[in-house]
């Protein structure tokens, strides 16, 4: 937490240098500056690393180095797990350099910084959520590049995770007799996640349902659905 504040703090500070009249910044060579923020990505020192990046672009923002220095920015604070400097530094690329030839690995490298959080029960609202947004529009956006296939693999796992959280909830809900809340889960997973390893499940939970509420043919809907489309799957096996 403390390095995500430093980061917040130190590219706060950068980006309003350039409006401060009254100090005067000494701006060293950008091959200096480069030839240091190597060495200490190099050394694995990450956190000193994207300071140096940084440090680059803010001093020589016209420089053709300004770019690769954003990136490598976000990828030192991405390797020092502070997750929230990389997204800033993403942010600030894609703000200066919307036409870049980087910005689908950027956009990986944002969605990445979601998906690492996901396991995170302090973080996960909305981080699953936020990571599956990423990586669809990367898809959408680039289909052909090199992240697109890695990104299409996270959709499904983020997809299959999101409608695993989404039958937990349904599930609690048919213990407790809640039916208008589970049937309503459950058809955010039908709807929503057809392509899930939860979608079986989620339309034999939706026969059961709607029989307990007393609605045989929308119950026979689902169970013919299920039937149809997962013939072999355990539950449908499982229909009486």
């Amino acid at each position: 937490m403390k390095k995500q504040i430093l980061s917040l703090v130190i590219l706060a500070l950068l980006a309003g240098c350039a409006g401060t009249d009254n100090e005067i910044v000494a701006e060293q060579p950008i091959q200096d500056i480069y030839k240091n923020a190597y060495a200490e990505f190099n050394d694995e020192n990450f956190e000193e690393a994207a300071m140096e990046f940084l440090k680059a672009e803010n001093q020589h923002p016209s420089s053709p180095w300004a770019a690769d220095a954003l990136v490598m920015a976000a990828y030192s604070h991405y390797m020092d797990e502070d997750f929230a400097g990389a997204i800033l530094a993403t942010d600030r690329f894609m703000r200066f350099h919307p036409g870049h030839k980087d910005v689908p690995y950027m956009m990986y490298l944002r969605g990445m910084c979601y998906y690492r959080q996901v396991s995170d029960v302090r973080r996960e609202p909305g981080m699953s959520a936020y990571a599956l947004q990423q990586f669809q529009t990367l898809v959408q956006r680039f289909p052909r590049s090199p992240y697109a296939k890695n990104a299409e693999n996270k959709i499904l796992i983020l997809k299959n995770y999101i409608a695993g959280k989404v039958m937990y909830s349904a599930r609690n809900d048919m213990k407790k007799e809640n039916w208008t809340s589970a049937i309503n889960h459950l058809q955010t997973v039908v709807k929503d996640a057809q392509e899930t390893v939860m979608t079986p499940e989620a339309l034999f939970r939706l026969t059961e349902a709607y029989t307990a509420i007393g609605l045989p043919e929308q119950a026979n809907g689902y169970a013919q659905m299920l039937k149809q489309n997962f013939p072999d799957n355990e539950w449908t096996k499982k229909l009486k």
